[in-house]
Formats: structure tokens, C-alpha cells, sequence
């Protein structure tokens, strides 16, 4: 069970969740004023709360009765502001306007009515010719004007700040999307600048070394390098030059850039962080300015370490495919290799890389000068697991009699991230078993998981099929315990995992790295144990045996075109890494046809000695058969209590135990069968 962390918050207590004020933010600003701009020049426009009237109404109802007190005409809005004498809200007319609202004081200050006409000159004309209709006093009239001076200069001005305003905030919207780097907060016209993250006294990095494990020669090589930098004169003394750039190579999950943390949390020097797609970009000639930007950085930082995970993104081979070109990406690596070993070289610069297509990159920036050193991380082996076990189960509460060993035994293939996967499953599954620690089968559910998926114990098999499925797999593992060279069997089950198996049988492949003609053939015969073992027991076959003939077949043509493992093909391999030949074939279609026919010949052949031992064993198969429609699981125990134990020695404790160390010899890639994997519905396949 994984330890709960103390300092966390518990969210689940709502009581003791703090509670977060509203923060402040320049936008609320920006908002504020948004909102005073655009509402000013309708506050501007509005003028005396007046009640809206006609001409007509006014002369008739108002002036004719004698209860206007005196008016105000505002010139540059043409509008008639009618002021009532306070004694007359007392009339019906006004009453059943304002309906009683009206007081005194209001109407003595404020005009109660207002009006608008075309002009003051002809409204006037009418006015006077209503006073000499009607025999009325003339009523005192006042000219006036209202915002005339700065009303237009404002609306103008405001406009203009509103529009400025709204420029800055989406520039500011911009410049955090599209540009921005290790120098500052970057805007539109960053969007060149580097992007690296810079790692030093202020940002740092808590892996450390200790947190590496498995590759042990590759941290002797970073280890280097970082000793470089803080020692350099132990080093330059003797006439030697720091390194300019390692790269780091591999499968992915091996621990590339986890090697380049701790190199991070080592070094005492900045660290510079940015991957390959980082220096893409939609716009021409971002990539080799962001490029220059970084080494600009770095100059001032020096001495220093740049890290550029995912390199093959920009250094892919150049002028390799026309049609694939792309010359934003091409100069973006001449820019690269410039800056890395140019005229003007640096010195106090190292270059570290990471990736797993090596085959891709162009010659140029493989060379001595730019990468003088191309660390190998392979998939760790035994000892190499059992450390990494080690690393992974530290946080882990784990049983007493947990045995490292024998886990690093039944996870080969395996790379650190999958392990890392395996140790986390685990305690999640010993978590919901209730259990007080993480046991040995808790982490044997949890391989099983990670190699066949989620078990499906409610997935719905009709017993035919069931049947056949287990004889299925009773001929894998008999095939496997008395076939010499084939790996000794683990464990073989039926119970159905993830979308793909339906069952499979598990092997403990040895720890070796050169494989001859005998062993590849009986890595065929077990593969092909199921197909047989359907043929001899039901007289017909089915889909279940898809993964494993795409299996041999991928075998069989690398024995005859890759391995020459052929006498009439020859000592001859058709095998190109660099893919130079894509889309033509190395060899005629005579030889092709030649070559089509020896796969299947020795295909042929090993199925017919799977036959035969399958044959000459039926009576084990059937015992393996009915005891796995009982209990649907066996293990390698009760597999030697059912048929005795297997006939040959497993050396692979002799070769190497748990304190010997390790040689690794770099051969051509080999594909050996790890395990098997019955499938009637699909072809996927689920290899250790």
C-alpha cells in the first residue's frame, strides 16, 4: 500500500478547506475602464430628467392656461426645456401625468417638460404669433448650450484609448502563446526567442544520480561530463578538451531523459531544457532564430549543459527523400550545426541529446566535433531490473519475503518505465485487496496486467471454445518444456485479458544476446505449438493461432534475409538500417521468389516436428488441457507435479546471478518469441 503523504492537503474535510478571495487582476482594470468608455458617451448625451412633449400640447395645455414660468432653448441640441410654475401641479393635467409624484421644490428647480423643434429662429416666429393670437404675456426665454466644447474632444479621445487598450491586451494574449523563453515573458515579437527552460541556483532539479539505477556505464559516462565541468584543469592538464555534446540513445522508457534530470540535479552549472519540437514553428525561419537565441543564452550562462530531448524532430538526414523535404527543418539543423561547430565554436558549451531513432539523423551532426560521444542505453538486463526494482519499491510498503530477484527474472524485456508501471500496479492492486503490504502476487497480477492486459473474468467463452483454447495452450507449453532451446515456462493460463487474449502461456526468456539456427528453430516449434496441438485434438484448426504465425514469419524471413541462416540464399543480408533503398528492393524477383520458398519450407518443417512431438507427448497434453479447464491457471510447479519436471537444465542461474556482472555485446537485432498469446477474434499480439 502506497504511504499516504502528511503534508498534502485533505480536500475531503470541507471544513478545513481554506477559503480563496477573489483575486485581483489587471484585467479587472482593463474591464472597468472598458466599461466606463463605452457607457460615457451616452451619460454624455443625457441631459435634465424631463418629460418628453409635442409643440401642440405645449401651447394648448401649458402656455394657453398661463402655467409656464419661463423656457430654455439649448441651441446645438435644438431642444425646448419647459419650466411650470410650482401652484400649477395642482391641475388634473399635470396629476394624471407624473400621477402625484410632483413636489414644490422639484418643479421650481427643474424643467417638468421638454420638446424639440427644427430651429430657434422659426420656433420663436410661432411663438410670438401665438401671444398676439391668444392676448398672453410674453413668457422669459433663455438661449443655452450644453457640452459643446469638450463633449466632441472627449468622445474622440476615449475612443482612441479605448482602441489603444484593447491593442495591448490582445498583444499581451498573444505574447503568451506564441513566444516566450528562458529570457523573459515573451510577446508577438519573441516568438524567435528560445523556449529552453533554464535550470540553476534559483529552478532546480531534486533527481539526482542515486535515483538512476540499471545504467550503470552510461552514468559513468554523464558522470564525466559533469565532472568536466567542475573540474576542467584536472582534464585540460594533461592536453585533453572537454567533450562538445553526447548523445544519448535508446529504446523508449530505458531512461534517456531521466539521466538528464539527474545530470540537472548533479551539475553545478545552468542546465538548459527544450525539446526538438520546440524550435518548430508555423512561421519561415523561427526554428534557426530560436536556435541562435539558445546559444546566445548559453554564451552568457557559460559554462553550461543544453539539453535537447527528441532530437530527431529537427535533425532528421537531409536531401535523403526530395519528396519529404522540408527546408524550414533543414535550417533549422544548419543552424544547429553551425552554432555547435562552426567558425565561431563555443567553448564551455555542452550539448546533450536524447533519442530513440538514431538510423534518422543526419551525418553531419553525428560527428566527432559536435556529438563526440553516442551513449547506448539498451533495456536494462537482470541486474540492471533488480536495481531498478530496488529504486521503484522505495516508497513502496512492501512484504518481508518479497524475493527482487525472481521479479527482475519474470519481467525480461522489460524497460525501466515498464517496471516503474509494474511497482505502481501492484500497490494499486494490493490496495484494493485490502492487504497492509504490496506481496509477490500482487506484483505477478500486476505483470500480467501490464503484459496481457485487464482480466476479463466475466467475459462470456461457450465451452467449445474454451476447450480449444486450452488445448491451445497445453501445446505451447508442452512444446516449450521439452524443446531444448525454448524458454522454460513460467506460467500458462486461459483466462481470458484485455480486447486481444483470450489465454497465454508465459516464459522466462534467458539473458543472452547471440541466438543460433538451433535455438531460432525451437522458438518456432513452441510458437507453433497451438496451431498443431488444434490439428492433432480437433482435427481442424482456427483463428486462434494469428499472433503466432505472424510471429514465425517475422522469424523466419529475418533467419533467411537478415541472419543468412540459409544455404541456398546464402551468407547474404538484404537487411538496410538506414532505409536508403525504400522503395526498392535490394535483390531480383527471382531471388524474392527463392526467398518465399524457403520461408515456407522451413516453416514446413518445423511444424511437422511440432507435430510429431505433440504426437509422441499427447498424453501430457491432455493432462495439461483438462487441468487448465479446472483451474484455469497453472504454474510452473504444477505443471512439474502433472508431468514431471522438465528434461533439461535451466543454466540461466549459472550464467548469472545476482551479484555478477553483466557483458553486453552489441549484436544485429534479433527477434526471439518471449511468449504466446491466443487470440480467436484478433490478430494483436502481447509480447513481454
Amino acid at each position: 500500500m502506497i504511504p499516504e503523504d502528511k503534508n498534502k492537503m485533505n480536500f475531503s474535510d470541507k471544513g478545513n478547506t481554506p477559503k480563496k478571495g477573489p483575486k485581483f487582476s489587471i484585467y479587472w482594470f482593463y474591464g472597468i475602464l472598458a466599461v466606463v468608455l463605452l457607457t460615457y458617451p451616452m451619460f454624455g448625451k443625457m441631459g435634465p430628467d424631463a418629460y418628453q412633449t409635442t409643440e401642440l400640447e405645449f401651447r394648448n395645455e401649458m402656455l394657453a392656461k398661463g402655467d409656464v414660468a419661463r423656457l430654455l432653448f439649448i441651441k446645438n441640441k435644438d431642444v425646448v426645456r419647459v419650466f411650470i410654475h410650482p401652484e400649477a401641479i395642482e391641475k388634473e393635467f399635470y396629476k394624471k401625468k407624473f400621477k402625484n409624484t410632483l413636489t414644490a421644490d422639484k418643479v421650481k428647480n427643474n424643467p417638468l417638460f421638454q420638446f424639440e423643434v427644427t430651429d430657434w429662429e422659426s420656433f420663436n416666429g410661432r411663438l410670438e404669433k401665438f401671444y398676439l393670437e391668444k392676448g398672453i404675456a410674453e413668457i422669459p426665454a433663455k438661449v443655452d448650450t450644453e457640452g459643446e466644447m469638450f463633449g466632441p474632444i472627449l468622445n474622440i479621445l476615449f475612443s482612441v484609448l479605448f482602441i489603444v487598450f484593447a491593442w495591448m491586451i490582445l498583444m499581451r494574449k498573444m505574447g503568451g502563446g506564441a513566444g516566450g523563453g528562458a529570457g523573459g515573458p515573451g510577446g508577438i515579437f519573441s516568438i524567435g526567442k528560445s523556449r529552453a527552460q533554464l535550470f540553476d541556483k534559483d529552478l532546480k532539479v531534486n533527481i539526482t544520480f542515486s535515483d538512476v539505477a540499471g545504467l550503470d556505464e552510461a552514468k559513468v559516462e554523464v558522470m564525466e561530463i559533469v565532472d568536466f565541468l567542475k573540474n576542467p584543469k584536472k582534464y585540460t592538464a594533461l592536453g585533453g578538451k572537454i567533450p562538445k555534446g553526447a548523445l544519448l540513445v535508446g529504446p523508449p522508457g530505458t531512461g534517456k531523459t531521466l539521466l538528464a534530470k539527474a545530470m540537472a540535479g548533479e551539475a553545478k552549472v545552468p542546465f538548459f531544457s527544450l525539446s526538438g519540437s520546440d524550435f518548430v514553428e508555423m512561421f519561415v525561419g523561427v526554428g534557426a532564430s530560436r536556435v541562435r537565441d539558445l546559444f546566445k543564452q548559453a554564451r552568457e550562462k557559460a559554462p553550461c549543459i543544453i539539453f535537447i530531448d527528441e532530437i530527431d524532430a529537427i535533425g532528421r538526414a537531409r536531401g535523403r527523400n526530395a519528396i519529404m523535404s522540408n527546408d524550414e527543418r533543414e535550417n533549422t539543423l544548419n543552424q544547429l550545426l553551425v552554432e555547435m561547430d562552426g567558425f565561431g565554436g563555443d567553448t564551455g558549451i555542452i550539448i546533450l541529446a536524447a533519442t530513440n531513432r538514431p538510423d534518422v539523423l543526419d551525418s553531419a551532426l553525428l560527428r566527432p566535433g559536435r556529438f563526440d560521444r553516442q551513449i547506448s542505453i539498451d533495456k536494462p538486463d537482470l541486474k540492471g531490473r533488480e536495481a531498478i526494482f530496488k529504486v521503484h519499491l522505495g516508497p513502496i510498503k512492501i512484504a518481508d519475503n518479497l524475493d527482487i530477484f525472481k521479479l527482475a527474472e519474470q519481467t525480461s524485456g522489460f524497460a525501466g518505465a515498464d517496471i516503474a508501471n509494474v511497482c505502481n500496479e501492484a500497490a494499486l492492486i494490493a490496495a484494493r485487496k485490502g492487504k497492509d503490504c504490496v506481496e509477490f502476487i500482487d506484483f505477478q497480477d500486476a505483470i500480467d496486467r501490464v503484459i496481457g492486459g485487464l482480466e476479463k473474468k466475466n467475459k462470456i467463452i461457450s465451452p467449445e471454445e474454451k476447450e480449444v483454447i486450452a488445448y491451445h495452450e497445453a501445446g505451447h507449453a508442452i512444446c516449450g518444456w521439452f524443446l531444448e532451446h525454448a524458454y522454460p515456462l513460467l506460467k500458462v493460463t486461459i483466462v481470458p485479458r484485455g480486447t486481444a487474449a483470450l489465454g497465454y502461456a508465459q516464459y522466462t526468456p534467458k539473458e543472452q544476446y547471440l541466438y543460433t539456427i538451433e535455438q531460432l528453430m525451437d522458438q518456432i516449434c513452441m510458437t507453433l505449438g497451438g496451431r498443431a496441438a488444434e490439428d492433432i485434438f480437433f482435427g481442424k484448426i482456427s483463428t486462434g493461432a494469428a499472433n503466432d504465425l505472424q510471429q514465425i514469419t517475422r522469424m523466419a524471413y529475418s533467419m533467411v534475409t537478415v541472419y543468412g541462416m540459409n544455404d541456398k540464399i546464402g551468407n547474404v543480408s538484404f537487411y538496410d538500417p538506414s532505409q536508403e533503398n525504400s522503395f526498392t528492393k535490394p535483390f531480383s524477383e527471382e531471388t524474392g521468389k527463392l526467398i518465399d520458398e524457403e520461408v515456407r519450407k522451413l516453416i514446413q518443417q518445423a511444424y511437422e516436428r511440432t507435430i510429431q512431438l505433440l504426437t509422441e507427448k499427447k498424453k501430457e497434453v491432455e493432462i495439461l488441457a483438462k487441468e487448465l479447464l479446472d483451474k484455469e491457471v497453472l504454474h510452473k510447479s504444477d505443471v512439474e507435479e502433472l508431468i514431471g519436471k522438465r528434461p533439461f537444465v535451466e543454466k540461466l542461474h549459472e550464467i548469472q546471478g545476482p551479484d555478477d556482472v553483466p557483458t553486453v555485446a552489441e549484436v544485429t537485432e534479433t527477434t526471439p518469441v518471449a511468449e504466446e498469446v491466443t487470440n480467436p477474434d484478433s490478430e494483436n499480439s502481447t509480447q513481454a
